[in-house]
């Protein structure tokens, strides 16, 4: 075998002695540059100039997202809660502090706590946005092998899990759906405030001013002591359980650890929401189904359906019967059905009703409107049953659907939106399957049937219509002429105008005008008192003109708020 013969290069050395003994040529001006340009990548010229903005390389973050980066760490010492509105990229802010403190050698141990279905999403996000190496946690070996971690909430609760996690100390822990850690006495609120950490964030969209003890608890959680003791805070600062005295030195404390950002303060790059009802007419079949179930819920009603279990329950059902006799079916059956006794006369009548619908006229609608519009499109339902018969009907013409809803597992729901990203044409989604995704690159959304609860449709909206979405949104909302579903879209289209605006305060409007009673027990209400059509718009429209002036006065107290802050600043 040839040996190969290595030789060494020591031609330098002699001119580098000669250097040495000499000290000349050590400053010409090449080195000169170089030596230059390595001082000034390693200047930082004050404490809280960002330098995780010289290291992004896919995208351009806000100016408001930059200013939350500065503020978090500059001023509330890496303890914040960051509430601002839903699609202002709370998650950007959250990468944009983490890798400040990454590049500045500050932090090293990182947990993040999302829900399930969010597991993959905050994962992807920091790997390809900020180049951070998360870990999606999957098994209980990696809460000792892996620096930054995403895991589910419900997970890491969890034994063994638990055990394991608090075992350790965390430089920045970071905590997503926040609003589910207002109530100290659940496991969630117990186990963060048993979690070692240095730095702690917060996210939620949802304001936390309105309930006085969800709002100390929440901030007690990130800053023991802020609000002084739970005693000393009712003393000086709760009037009543919704309702804060000294409210400016109260705003004052609460400013020192929460910052929230609302679409109306910013020139954000948002695109329009082009919005179509689509009325629909019910077959015969259809209309006496749904005379039958209101008649039943009726009478239900008049009979002492008084029970909070028995009024959600037909509360359910005539919400049920606007969206699909499969989903009625199941209700039925589900609450009558009891104990193999035969059903009642009433419930037998509805059977023999729903086994007379042959055909959806909603979904015959949805699937001609899909096949008009050959781009993607997510479809919202709130009932599985209604899920399962749309997705039949789709494969059934062709057309390419996945579903979504909550009882998947994080694994299938990671699946699915892989799925309709790449390939299929439809999602359809349930309400608990579509909470917290991101779906920029989708601008149609169809409202099959309506949420009775304004707030849900907004998050429905929100999936689509964020920053990052480049198309105008097309929103169609199914209506089915005659039905309490007609009177809904029209007080939210006609007289919220909900889906035209996003409304920034919309969750603090309703709790102000909830009360006791929400607005779904109003409408059964409406329904049980047998009012006719122009009985229950003129109620409705009332109700429309209460939220009208409700938003002015919380809009009025935002203002107020915001000009007291930059007094003090000033």
């Amino acid at each position: 075998m040839n040996q190969i013969s290595i030789r060494f290069d020591r031609t330098w050395l002699t001119s580098f002695k000669h250097t040495i003994e000499t000290g000349e040529h050590w400053s010409n001006w090449e080195r000169f540059q170089l030596a230059f340009e390595a001082a000034e990548q390693q200047i930082i010229p004050q404490f809280d100039t960002l330098q995780c903005l010289k290291h992004l390389q896919t995208f351009q973050p806000l100016p408001h997202q930059i200013e939350v980066t500065r503020q978090v760490i500059s001023e509330m010492h890496g303890r914040a809660i960051l509430a601002d509105e839903v699609g202002l990229g709370k998650t950007i802010e959250a990468g944009l502090i983490l890798k400040e403190y990454l590049i500045r050698g500050l932090v090293h141990k990182v947990l993040i706590l999302v829900p399930a279905s969010l597991v993959l999403q905050w994962t992807r996000e920091l790997n390809q946005k900020f180049q951070i190496p998360a870990m999606a946690q999957k098994k209980a070996w990696m809460w000792d092998s892996y620096d930054i971690l995403v895991a589910s909430m419900d997970t890491a609760k969890r034994e063994p899990h638990r055990s394991e996690i608090l075992k350790h100390q965390y430089d920045l822990l970071i905590v997503d759906e926040a609003h589910k850690l207002k109530n100290k006495r659940t496991k969630n609120w117990q186990f963060i405030n048993q979690l070692d950490k240095k730095y702690c964030l917060l996210l939620t969209a949802t304001p936390v001013q309105n309930e006085m003890e969800e709002l100390y608890n929440l901030v007690t959680l990130l800053k023991p002591g802020q609000l002084g003791k739970q005693r000393e805070f009712q003393n000086e600062f709760v009037a009543a359980k919704r309702k804060a005295k000294n409210e400016a030195q109260l705003r004052q404390e609460i400013q020192r650890v929460l910052i929230r950002n609302r679409r109306q303060d910013h020139d954000l790059p948002l695109t329009k929401r082009m919005v179509h009802t689509i009325p629909i007419e019910l077959s015969p079949a259809e209309r006496e189904l749904y005379d039958g179930v209101t008649q039943f819920v009726q009478n239900q009603c008049r009979q002492g359906g008084t029970d909070p279990r028995s009024m959600l329950s037909l509360l359910v059902l005539q919400k049920e019967v606007c969206s699909s006799r499969d989903a009625v079916f199941h209700t039925l059956f589900k609450l009558f059905q009891k104990d193999g006794n035969p059903l009642s006369p009433e419930v037998a009548s509805l059977i023999e009703k729903l086994r007379a619908v042959q055909y959806s006229s909603k979904v015959n609608q949805a699937v001609q409107l899909i096949k008009e519009i050959p781009e993607k499109l997510i479809l919202f339902t709130e009932y599985r049953a209604t899920q399962e018969m749309i997705i039949r009907q789709l494969e059934q013409e062709g057309i390419y659907a996945i579903p979504y809803r909550g009882g998947f597992s994080r694994n299938k729901k990671d699946w699915m939106m892989e799925l309709f990203a790449k390939r299929a044409q439809v999602m359809v989604a349930t309400e608990a399957g579509g909470e917290g995704i991101n779906l920029q690159f989708c601008h149609h959304m169809i409202n099959f049937d309506m949420p009775w609860n304004p707030m849900r449709v907004e998050q429905r909206i929100g999936r689509i219509h964020r920053l990052g979405q480049e198309n105008d949104v097309f929103i169609y909302n199914f209506a089915t002429i005659g039905t309490i579903e007609e009177h809904i879209i029209w007080l939210l289209h006609e007289k919220i105008n909900l889906f035209e605006s996003v409304i920034g305060e919309l969750e603090t409007i309703l709790e102000k005008m909830d009360g006791d009673d929400s607005l779904e027990k109003r409408l059964l209400h409406l329904i049980a008192c047998k009012k006719d059509d122009l009985a229950i718009r003129e109620e409705l429209n009332h109700w429309g003109e209460r939220f009208r002036l409700l938003k002015e006065e919380v809009l009025a107290d935002e203002q107020q708020s915001s000009n007291r802050s930059c007094a003090q600043l000033h």
